[in-house]
């Protein structure tokens, strides 16, 4: 789904996405779009397996320069996190421990309010295959996991941190209902408006023979009626309609519009 606007406020930010040890620069790549997409930009590589800086992860970014210019890489999980205040290990697995356990949703609002308080907040990823180690998960302060298939827990790193980044955005609307753009403003069309244009697919109707037997055209019309009052049409969407319904009055398949016609106004 493309969105891309680049004379839009692009949202930095937010919490530290930490990666433990990921292993495929394009993985890498695909954390950066989904933190960009969500107004998080802050990321930090712990001994990734292929190094840094990556042309693949740069390239499977989509052009989230800004997080992957701003990468940070560390040798060790404690010095990627040394300056954090709080933060949240994922995980799919229950774990031995006495650490809280959270939802995505919860841990966003935690995440919101200690962050507006000033201080810095992250969430720990771990490998590709084998996630974050019980060693690992002890480091943070809290756990969140996600609402997953349990016989399917699995997810993708960038799916992962996609989920939580889309939880931290809503933290940030003031209505869940809240959308990017609203639909064109439309006027309901009048009673005169749909008359109208029954009329004038009925006559059109009416002319190539399509009530037959005749018998039966009163009930033919209610149902025709029927369907196209099913739903509030609007000024806007009657006159799409009846433009199509001239065009097949006025054009045959022999005969279309821009065929020479000297009414249609084409070249």
């Amino acid at each position: 789904m493309s969105g891309t606007n680049s004379e839009l406020e692009l949202l930095t930010g937010g919490p530290v996405v930490v990666l433990v040890e990921p292993q495929l620069g394009e993985n890498i790549g695909m954390v950066a779009r989904a933190m960009a997409n969500f107004g998080l930009s802050e990321l930090r590589l712990v001994n990734p397996r292929d190094g840094w800086p990556s042309d693949k992860a740069r390239a499977a970014a989509s052009k989230a320069d800004h997080v992957i210019d701003a990468v940070q890489v560390f040798e060790t999980l404690e010095a990627a996190i040394a300056d954090l205040n709080f933060v949240y290990a994922t995980t799919a697995r229950m774990r031995d421990g006495f650490k809280p356990v959270r939802s995505p949703i919860v841990a966003s609002k935690t995440l919101r309010a200690k962050y507006d308080a000033g201080e810095k907040v992250g969430i720990l990823y771990g490998r590709e295959k084998s996630g974050l180690s019980n060693e690992e998960v002890a480091l943070a302060d809290e756990i969140v996991t996600f609402p997953v298939n349990p016989a399917f827990a699995s997810l993708n790193i960038a799916q992962a941190v996609l989920l939580m980044s889309y939880e931290w955005m809503k933290t940030r609307m003031e209505s869940e209902d809240e959308t990017l753009f609203t639909a064109v403003a439309q006027t309901p069309a009048t009673k005169e408006e749909l008359f109208g244009f029954y009329d004038h697919i009925e006559e059109a109707l009416d002319a190539r023979g399509y009530f037959r037997p005749a018998a039966k055209k009163p009930r033919m019309v209610e149902n025709l009626r029927a369907v196209w009052s099913r739903r509030a049409l609007t000024s806007e969407e009657i006159k799409v309609f009846r433009g199509v319904v001239s065009s097949l009055d006025r054009f045959s398949r022999k005969n279309p519009r821009g065929a020479g016609n000297p009414d249609d106004g084409d070249d």
